[in-house]
C-alpha cells in the first residue's frame, strides 16, 4: 500500500511546486493582479471619496483635480528632480530639451522671495521692451506673481505661442517705480554655445550654458573654428551650467575620446540596468591641454563632461565643487498630453566614481564670492556687451576680472611650456 501512495504524494507535490513556479512567473509577467498594488490603490480611493464627499468647497474637491494633487504629491515626493507635468508643463519642457520655445528672452532668478531678472538675452523683445538687470515681476497678464507663486509657473505664464502677446507688470528698485510693459512673444533659440574666443598664445575659449539636443551641433563647430584660427589649448567654461541631455554631454566629449572608450555609464535598480555610453567618433581624438571651470552651479550633464575628462587624465578641472546632481531622469508620456519625469538610474564617471550629493572636486580650488559670481555670471551672460562704460550704464557696475579663467590661462601656459622641456 506504502508503495502505490508515495508515487501519488510525489507527483502531488512536484504539481504543487510546478503550480507556485507558475503563479510566481504569471504574476511577474503582469498575469495576475498585483494585490498590494490594488490594496494601495483602493486606500487612495477611500481617502478621495470622504475628502470629495465632506470637504467644505465642492469645487476643489472634485475628482479629478483630487487626482492630479495626488499624482503630483507621490511623484514630486520622491526626490527634488522627479515631477508630474500636466499637459503645458510637458510641452515646455520638450521644448526646452529642443532648445526652442516662445516667450520673451529673459533669464529669471528666485531671489528673497522674488522673481528678479537676471538679464535680457541679446536681440530678443525682452530687451527691446526695455527690460534691466535687477527688475522685478510683480505680475502677467494681471496676475500677481508672489513669493507663494512657483517658479515653474511664474516662468510659464511668461512663455506662449509666438505672436501672442504679453502684458508684464514690473517694480524697478533703482527708480523706486512700478510700470507695466507689453511685449510680442517670439520664437526663442537659446544658444548652448554663449561665447567663443580665441585668446593670446592661442587659447581658444568656449562657454556652454545648457546642454540640449543641439549642443553637439553646437560644440563642434565652435571647436572647429578655433582650431582653424589657430587654437593649441581649450578652455571650456561650464560654470552656472545646469546640464540637461546625457547624450548631449557624450557628444561634447567624444572629439577629446578614442572610437568605442568609456565616456560614462549609468546603474539602475538590477544589475542587468548597467548601460555604458561610449564615444562613436571616428579619428585620432584631440590631444590639446584642456582647462575645464567649474562652480556650485555646474551640474548634471556639464558634471558629466567634467569627469569624463578628468578621470581620464584629459582635462585640469578648476574653480569650485561642482553641484552634484549625479542621477538621470526619464520622461515618460502619459495621456492627455501630459507626463512626468523620474530617477531611474544614477551616473558615474569612466573611473567609477557616483558623483550624486558630492559633486566634482576640483584639481585647482579658486572659490569667488557670491557678489563676484553674480557679476561674472552676468558678465558671462552679456558678453556681446563689450564697452565698459556701456555695461555699467546698463547694468549697474564696472565689469570686474575673472580670476577662474585668468588661473585657467596661466595653467594652460604652464602646462605647454612643461611640455616644451
Amino acid at each position: 500500500m506504502l508503495k502505490r501512495i508515495l508515487p501519488v504524494l510525489a507527483g502531488a507535490c512536484l504539481g504543487l511546486v510546478l503550480a507556485v513556479v507558475l503563479l510566481k512567473q504569471a504574476a511577474a509577467w503582469g498575469f495576475l493582479p498585483n494585490r498590494e498594488l490594488n490594496r494601495s490603490a483602493d486606500y487612495v480611493r477611500e481617502v478621495m471619496s470622504l475628502v470629495n464627499k465632506h470637504y467644505v468647497d465642492v469645487d476643489d474637491a472634485n475628482y479629478d483635480r483630487l487626482a492630479r494633487e495626488a499624482i503630483h504629491g507621490l511623484v514630486g515626493s520622491l526626490d527634488p528632480h522627479s515631477e508630474f507635468l500636466e499637459a503645458e508643463e510637458f510641452k515646455y519642457f520638450e521644448d526646452d530639451l529642443d532648445g526652442e520655445f516662445g516667450g520673451i528672452g529673459v533669464q529669471v532668478e528666485l531671489r528673497d522671495g522674488k522673481v528678479v531678472i537676471i538679464a535680457p538675452i541679446a536681440g530678443t523683445p525682452g530687451e527691446r521692451a526695455g527690460i534691466l538687470r535687477g527688475d522685478e515681476i510683480r505680475s502677467v497678464d494681471g496676475r500677481v506673481v508672489s513669493d507663494k507663486t512657483p517658479m515653474d509657473d511664474a516662468i510659464n505664464r511668461l512663455r506662449g505661442k509666438p505672436g501672442t502677446k504679453v502684458v508684464i507688470g514690473l517694480h524697478r528698485p533703482s527708480g523706486n517705480r512700478d510700470f507695466e510693459v507689453s511685449i510680442v512673444r517670439e520664437q526663442i533659440e537659446v544658444e548652448s554655445v554663449r561665447d567663443v574666443r580665441l585668446f593670446e598664445q592661442n587659447i581658444g575659449y568656449i562657454q556652454l550654458a545648457e546642454f540640449s539636443a543641439r549642443t553637439g551641433e553646437q560644440f563642434l563647430r565652435a571647436l572647429d573654428s578655433l582650431i582653424d584660427q589657430g587654437a593649441r589649448a581649450l578652455i571650456l567654461d561650464l560654470r552656472n551650467n545646469p546640464g540637461g541631455l546625457l547624450e548631449a554631454a557624450v557628444e561634447v566629449v567624444e572629439p577629446f575620446f578614442r572610437e568605442g572608450e568609456l565616456v560614462v555609464y549609468t546603474e539602475g535598480r538590477a544589475e542587468s540596468d548597467r548601460e555604458e555610453l561610449r564615444a562613436e567618433m571616428t579619428g585620432e581624438p584631440l590631444a590639446m591641454p584642456v582647462v575645464v571651470l567649474i562652480n556650485g552651479g555646474t551640474a548634471s550633464a556639464a558634471e558629466i563632461v567634467t569627469g569624463a575628462l578628468k578621470d581620464t587624465n584629459r582635462a585640469v578641472v578648476l574653480g569650485e565643487r561642482s553641484f552634484g546632481k549625479g542621477s538621470v531622469q526619464t520622461l515618460f508620456k502619459l495621456r492627455n498630453g501630459e507626463g512626468m519625469r523620474i530617477t531611474t538610474a544614477r551616473y558615474c564617471t569612466p573611473g567609477g566614481v557616483s558623483i550624486h550629493g558630492h559633486g566634482i572636486e576640483p584639481d585647482v580650488v579658486l572659490v569667488m564670492t557670491p557678489e563676484q559670481d553674480g557679476k561674472l555670471r552676468l558678465q558671462r551672460i552679456r558678453s556681446d556687451v563689450t564697452d565698459a562704460a556701456e555695461f555699467k550704464a546698463r547694468f549697474g557696475f564696472t565689469p570686474i576680472a575673472d580670476a577662474q579663467l585668468d588661473a585657467a590661462i596661466d595653467v594652460l601656459n604652464g602646462l605647454r611650456l612643461l611640455n616644451q622641456r
